[in-house]
């Protein structure tokens, strides 16, 4: 009985007999009377006389004291309760048991609105009882995602659907969840086509994309019950995460035993569902999702173990008669609707179907512990296997589930092109199939290979193919960054990735807030997101940086001077050749948050970054200490800190580039090139650059990235004996922005002529897309010398383009598809200096202006190149020629002073190469005429360089005359053989990564 029950009892029904046990008091009996005493305090309660054997209790006593005394009774449970951190009911009568003198208190009906509150858990789900008896009557739904690895078909989420009946699982990719409404409309279309019966109910959480207008109007116009879960009550869909959980359990193992990289994991989801659709269920008493749902048992025979080697069968339209007829490749899951298999050819990035596939299940290629006896299996050597025959039999969707009779959602992309109907240089869309199952919206065209010579012609031999829709594997679409705190802040790992870069400021002491006042000027800030990706386009963190708005900064007030040299492009490639020659080993540097390493000198105030306001100063503004990104002088103030403690060590800055350093002392040479943050070291004594290591990171929180791999956005691969320098990735993402992914590649970058018939002048939207590629396309010339011609002709245009100059546009965009792995090599080889110059006369129909062209080797490195408008109209092509011998003249000067500072002998005269024999006679006699007497004075210079003997002027055949690339238009056939003998060319087939940008 409750302990204030009994207070009540003994109050209202006092005449009763009672023990004094129950009461919860201590008893004397004496011969005469009876005294009951508070177990507790030992206070005296109650006393009767005995009469007859027994002791009737007096009720003369004042009712309050019995009342008191009891109330402390009952309120003892509650302050033992308290006392003892507030545990459970069972515990804290387990606990009154063991102590004697608490034994009497019963805690079994003890309350406490604290605990309530504190306390409150969920509540223990029932076993669901009741299971849907035919198929369709309830479909569980959820969307798993976003992954942190974009499939290769670029793919981030995907969407299940489970019948409750038979437990079969349809799964379909998704790029955004958005796409759920109509992903859904095609199931349902699919599936009450094939069952022949409708869907009754649809249970799914409450996301966005289950309850938005749209999908909820959708299900009550088919006459659909939504049976939504609660908030965080995911249990309520446990079918549908639980299934999650299986799959993803699945598609991991199939990834660990294949060692296949994190981005096939959609195929790996897809076989998973494939294979455990097709397993016996316990929930289905032992039989399969297959069996239950199309009554048939399911067939084991065509299983093939995930990830293994394979080699399919290459009919013969793909395939000349001297090429193989099978190439290796890796097993990636089972096509839908077809009886066939997926196999992916590593090397190309090429994925295809066919049935007349040999396995060997043993081998896994992408395994890194691979025998010796399976190692001989493999070709041995892949870099003559032609990727260009790798023409998929059959088309490939990549949207569809990983389910038989599944539909396909489509995908649709409304991003700005530069596609024209009316331009003939377009490139060819794909037809649309009439089949439910469509190929994806990063398809690649086909490519023909090389034919054979048999007399016979075919639609193969020419060229004139049937559109085919072939899905590129090649592409990884990058996830959006956000724009603004306001977006980011809604996403954990953006909230890290700030809560680091506001620690990192903290340490660096970047700042010290201070009150404000009316005379300062406070500048604003604010986030800068970047998602950084592995060379394998693999995530690899999330990067979050507080910039100042230096917009706002005024001359003399918050800032001076602000230049901060760079390492210009020619340096940077003497650099890898000089060190590829000399075998030394070339190690990239990075500097984390370096311009916080710069100290300022001016007076800036900025204002408190969002989400990081003071809260006990939340009206200061913070004096800047350190120079913060975004700050006009903040790169040359890093500049000056890193720079000043090279030369403390003892390195000297390069008079004819300040960002190369040097040091020579004792036979050991070390030099460092620095771009920014990011810096390269080599050197011919490793004990030195050790040394120097250690001491950098003693001042500055330096990463060691080892050898160079990517820089500026290059990928440096490593080949034999040298590197191999290409911005495939970036220029597949210049194509992406232009629309411009699936064209038809073409064979030069301009036509032999230009052409301008079109005043028409673009629209803005086009003239600010034509601006935006262009721009891009000057950083691609980096490392493709072979587009810098046309490129400098499209950069004339900027102001206004016209139409005809957005044809020329997308003819070298066509080109770029088509090189994509093109790139330059640095090999070694003898350190001589040698150039070329050309000229063009009057090439500008439109001012009849000449343009200058120049490249410069290194032995046969590809050092430096020019590409140059003259600035006046030249009366001849003599005139030209010797105006473009004058430029290049300037470079070379140049250029020997550099390599004086590696240490390279420059004792003797280098050559220059001209086509053009009265422009070498100008510049070797000094002799006055008439058609050269209106040529600046500043051009002459060149003969004191004669003079000198800085350069000696050679004559070379038009035929090889390497500099005609950067001047004119030419032919196929012209263009490819300087292009050969520029050096430029593909990277190895089998170094073909995924060369994402440097993070």
């Amino acid at each position: 009985m409750p302990l204030n029950c009994l207070i009540l009892s003994l109050t209202m029904e006092i005449s009763k007999l009672w023990s004094g046990m129950e009461i919860c008091c201590r008893s004397l009996i004496l011969a005469k009377a009876c005294y009951l005493h508070l177990l507790m305090t030992n206070q005296p309660l109650l006393h009767g006389p005995s009469r007859r054997g027994l002791y009737p209790i007096s009720t003369k006593k004042p009712a309050a004291v019995l009342d008191t005394a009891l109330v402390a009774l009952a309120s003892s449970a509650q302050l033992w309760h308290r006392r003892l951190g507030h545990p459970s009911s069972p515990v804290l009568q387990k606990l009154y048991r063991s102590i004697p003198s608490l034994s009497t208190v019963n805690a079994s009906s003890l309350t406490c609105n604290a605990c309530d509150m504190s306390k409150s858990h969920k509540l223990s789900f029932s076993p669901s009882l009741s299971r849907s008896t035919t198929v369709l009557n309830l479909i569980h739904s959820d969307v798993w995602g976003p992954s942190s690895v974009i499939s290769l078909q670029g793919f981030k989420y995907y969407v299940i659907f489970i019948d409750d009946f038979s437990r079969y699982c349809w799964l379909y990719p998704l790029r955004a969840k958005s796409d759920v409404v109509s992903v859904f409309y095609k199931f349902k279309q699919l599936v009450e086509r094939q069952f022949d019966t409708k869907i009754k109910h649809f249970r799914s959480d409450g996301g966005g994309e289950y309850c938005s207008n749209q999908f909820n109007l959708f299900l009550e116009n088919c006459g659909i019950i939504h049976q939504i879960t609660c908030p965080y009550t995911p249990e309520q869909n446990g079918l549908a995460e639980r299934k999650h959980r299986h799959i993803m359990e699945t598609a991991r193992a199939l990834l660990f035993d294949a060692h296949l990289p994190r981005h096939f994991w959609l195929h790996a989801v897809q076989t998973a569902v494939h294979l455990i659709n097709l397993l016996p269920s316990i929930s289905n008493k032992i039989s399969s999702p297959h069996q239950t749902l199309f009554k048939t048992p399911p067939d084991y025979t065509h299983l093939k173990s995930f990830g293994c080697l394979c080699y399919p069968y290459l009919p013969s339209q793909v395939h000349s008669k001297l090429h193989p007829k099978s190439l290796p490749c890796i097993f990636l899951g089972y096509p839908l609707n077809t009886k066939g298999y997926i196999c992916h050819h590593v090397e190309s990035s090429k994925t295809f179907l066919s049935r007349h596939v040999k396995f060997i299940e043993h081998i896994f290629p992408c395994s890194t512990d691979l025998t010796s006896t399976s190692a001989s299996t493999l070709p041995t050597n892949p870099t003559y296997i032609p990727p260009l025959s790798l023409v998929p039999t059959t088309i490939i969707s990549t949207s569809t589930p990983s389910s038989n009779n599944s539909p396909t959602p489509k995908i649709s992309n409304s991003s700005t092109t530069l596609r024209s109907s009316s331009s003939n240089t377009d490139p060819a869309l794909p037809n649309t199939s009439s089949s439910p199952t469509t190929a994806s919206d990063h398809s690649a065209p086909s490519v023909v290979p090389q034919i054979s010579s048999h007399r016979m012609l075919t639609r193969f031999k020419t060229g004139k193919l049937k559109p085919r829709q072939i899905i590129s594997m090649d592409t990884v679409l990058v996830p959006t960054d956000p724009t603004c705190y306001t977006q980011a802040v809604k996403q954990s790992h953006w909230r890290r990735a700030m809560s680091n870069e506001f620690e990192a400021l903290q340490k660096q002491g970047t700042w010290k807030l201070v009150p404000p006042s009316p005379s300062q000027h406070v500048l604003g800030c604010k986030w800068i997101y970047k998602t950084k990706l592995n060379s394998d386009g693999i995530i690899s963190r999330y990067k979050a940086r507080l910039v100042a708005q230096g917009c706002n900064q005024q001359y003399g007030l918050d800032y001076d001077d602000t230049f901060s040299p760079v390492a210009k492009l020619p340096t940077i490639r003497i650099f890898l050749k000089v060190a590829v020659t000399l075998q030394w080993t070339i190690l990239q540097l990075d500097v984390s948050n370096a311009f916080l390493h710069g100290k300022l000198t001016e007076t800036v105030f900025m204002k408190q970054p969002s989400g990081f306001i003071d809260p006990l100063y939340p009206d200061h503004v913070c004096l800047l200490q350190k120079a913060i990104y975004g700050l006009k002088q903040s790169p040359r103030k890093w500049f000056e800190t890193f720079s000043s403690y090279l030369l403390e060590y003892g390195f000297l800055h390069s008079s004819a580039d300040p960002s190369l350093l040097f040091y020579h002392k004792n036979n050991i040479s070390l030099f460092i090139l620095v771009y920014v943050d990011d810096i390269l070291l080599t050197g011919n004594h490793a004990d030195t650059i050790q040394h120097l290591l250690s001491s950098l990171s003693t001042t500055f929180h330096m990463k060691n990235l080892g050898k160079i791999s990517h820089f500026l956005g290059m990928k440096v691969t490593h080949v034999a004996h040298g590197l191999h320098l290409s911005q495939s990735s970036y220029a597949t993402e210049i194509l992406t922005r232009a629309g411009m992914a699936e064209c038809k590649s073409i064979s030069s970058p301009s036509p032999t002529k230009f052409f301008s018939f079109s005043v028409s002048v673009l629209p803005p939207a086009q003239a600010e897309l034509f601006r935006h590629i262009v721009g891009s396309l000057q950083y691609l010339t980096l490392t493709r010398p072979d587009i810098a011609f046309t490129v400098n002709k499209l950069c004339q245009h900027m102001h206004q383009p016209l139409e005809d100059d957005f044809k020329l546009l997308k003819r070298l965009l066509r080109y770029v598809k088509g090189t994509l792995f093109f790139g330059l090599p640095i090999l070694p080889g003898k350190l001589e200096l040698s150039a070329f110059s050309d000229s063009d006369w009057a090439g500008d129909p439109s001012d009849r202006k000449s343009t200058s062209g120049y490249c410069a080797f290194l032995g046969e490195t590809l050092i430096s190149w020019q590409v140059k408008k003259q600035k006046t109209v030249a009366r001849s092509s003599t005139e030209a020629e010797y105006r473009a011998l004058a430029t290049a003249t300037t470079d070379l000067i140049w250029l020997r002073r550099l390599l004086h500072e590696f240490h390279i002998d420059i004792a003797k005269p280098t050559f220059l190469f001209c086509d053009n024999i009265s422009a070498m006679a100008i510049a070797t006699n000094p002799i006055f005429h008439a058609r050269t007497k209106h040529i600046e004075i500043d051009f002459h210079f060149i003969r004191d360089c004669i003079k000198n003997k800085v350069i000696q002027l050679s004559h070379v055949h038009t035929q090889d005359q390497l500099a005609d690339v950067f001047t004119k238009p030419l032919s196929i056939p012209r263009f490819t053989d300087l292009r050969n003998k520029l050096t430029i060319s593909e990277a190895p087939v089998s170094l073909r990564g995924g060369d994402k940008q440097a993070a």
